[in-house]
């Protein structure tokens, strides 16, 4: 477990900050503890950090996230109205782009469980809506554990053919059957001293669940095609959005390896169960998706409004492109409700909304044109109507700037109007 390493001035002025920061899963360290590789520091603003890479510097006024960049630590500005979504940003920056964040109660309990379990090296399953984080909860319980140095591979049993399955799994030597020119090692192997996650669990056919039964049960693999069983030494998680013992009762899967993937079962909730994720993931994928910028796009009350109104049918990956279409649309150093455009409306906001005809359909391409368009006449107006400096601040060539102006004036009015009393009517 990683710690955190706050200055006197932090403790005495930002204490929630850390209590939040705890919650997260790091640890507070204690006096004279030595500094791990991986921990990290809070200061506040005019205190020196004491190893810049890996320092928070924390300051009131203003909300503004800036990342850890070319060694310079990160830095926090908020005030006592950004804290929500400024401990989101906190935890986000000192956790990593791909780490787990929460905000939830439930949530937060469900990732102090899964942190428990890591230290036990049993047997997982994770059950649980698509897109909820499953493989996320995973990394954590791989990361967690004494096999944090070892691999960590994922491999998905929906997306590869049935025929390939069991190689894939357990290896092959060289000439096991047509094509096998050279012998494969197999995910088991490969993932020797480590994790092995099979996520979509539930789609793994009948008799290949067999063989996985024994593998689990014997701890050991016989590669396609030989005669000799191999030893390995791996922890399996098994993930499943369908629930595995409705697809026992039909006839889907084995009961017994169910009861051996069982060990200790978790369970993912969707995003509109546990809305006090919203803020938290949100500023975890802003930090993943910002790409090269010197300063992190705030999310405006406005807009955080809109994201927690949101019944969120693709759960957190829904959010991620969100996010990403926002970051893609906002031009400034703020992300605002125009910038929020959803795949489709809140089925509570549709149900709500009245039902009128409309001259054109205002689809996700269309909204997504009418944001590009206004970008690019606000930067035009900004730059005096100077096309190279627009093209330049937009981060595209004066060549495309064209092209876009000229479908711009093609699109017409009709268009834009119809696409933004769509985006009225869902909002």
């Amino acid at each position: 477990m990683r710690s955190i390493y706050p200055s006197a001035a932090v403790l005495a002025s930002k204490f929630t900050l850390v209590s939040s920061l705890r919650a997260q899963g790091f640890a507070l360290a204690n006096a004279g503890q030595k500094p791990g590789p991986h921990d990290v520091f809070l200061v506040m603003e005019g205190e020196v950090p004491p190893i810049a890479a890996r320092t928070l510097v924390l300051a009131d006024g203003p909300a503004s996230a800036t990342p850890f960049e070319g060694g310079r630590p990160a830095r926090l500005s908020y005030s006592h109205a950004d804290t929500e979504l400024a401990h989101a940003f906190a935890a986000a920056l000192l956790c990593g782009r791909h780490e787990a964040v929460a905000a939830d109660p439930e949530s937060l309990a469900l990732q102090a469980l899964a942190r428990r379990v890591a230290g036990a090296d049993i047997t997982v399953l994770v059950n649980g809506p698509t897109g909820t984080g499953k493989e996320v909860l995973a990394r954590t319980i791989h990361a967690e554990s004494n096999r944090a140095d070892g691999p960590f591979i994922a491999i998905n049993c929906a997306a590869l053919p049935e025929t390939m399955l069991e190689a894939m799994l357990f290896g092959h030597v060289k000439g096991a059957f047509t094509g096998a020119g050279a012998a494969g090692e197999g995910f088991f192997r490969a993932a020797h001293g480590g994790t092995l996650l099979l996520d979509e669990i539930a789609e793994m056919p009948l008799p290949l669940q067999a063989k996985l039964l024994r593998v689990l049960q014997e701890r050991e693999v016989v590669p396609i095609g030989a005669t000799q069983a191999e030893a390995v030494d791996v922890r399996v998680v098994a993930c499943a959005n369908r629930d595995l013992q409705d697809e026992v009762a039909a006839g889907r899967f084995r009961a017994d390896l169910y009861y051996r993937l069982s060990v200790f079962p978790l369970t993912t909730r969707a995003l509109a169960d546990r809305p006090g994720d919203v803020a938290a993931l949100a500023a975890a994928m802003v930090v993943r998706h910002a790409g090269m910028r010197s300063v992190l796009p705030w999310i405006s009350d406005e807009a955080l409004a809109m994201l927690g109104r949101h019944d969120w049918p693709g759960n957190a990956r829904e959010l991620e492109n969100v996010i990403q279409r926002a970051l893609l649309l906002g031009m400034g150093d703020r992300i605002e409700a125009h910038d929020i455009v959803f795949d489709r409306a809140s089925t509570s906001a549709a149900a709500a909304a009245p039902r009128a005809v409309e001259p054109v359909a205002a689809t996700l391409t269309n909204i997504v044109q009418i944001h590009e368009f206004a970008a690019i006449r606000r930067t035009l107006e900004e730059c005096g109507g100077n096309r190279i400096e627009t093209a330049r601040r937009l981060g595209i060539s004066e060549r495309t700037l064209r092209y876009r102006l000229a479908k711009a004036r093609e699109a017409g009015e009709l268009l834009a109007a119809s696409a933004t009393q769509s985006m009225a009517a869902s909002a």
